[in-house]
């Protein structure tokens, strides 16, 4: 039986290549910038930690909704 695929023939075409961080670890500069900014517009929780139960679907999502649209609270004293 021939063989479908022939392995001493080279690759025609890549879709695509990936290059990997030597150190997948390190924090790059611009990451904690975008961090700082994420963290300056949204200074509150997105959702309030906890165990919440609702009777429905629609009930959680109106919940939630109200908690993501919520006004921010005033900083410090």
């Amino acid at each position: 039986m021939k063989p479908i695929v022939n392995i001493q023939e080279p690759i025609g075409k890549v879709a695509g290549h990936r290059v990997a961080r030597k150190d997948t670890l390190a924090i790059v500069p611009g990451e904690i910038e975008d961090v700082k900014a994420w963290r300056a517009a949204f200074p509150t929780p997105f959702v309030p930690r906890g165990v919440y139960r609702f009777r429905s679907h629609e009930e959680a999502d109106e919940w939630l909704w109200k908690m993501l649209t919520r006004a921010r609270q005033p900083e410090g004293p």
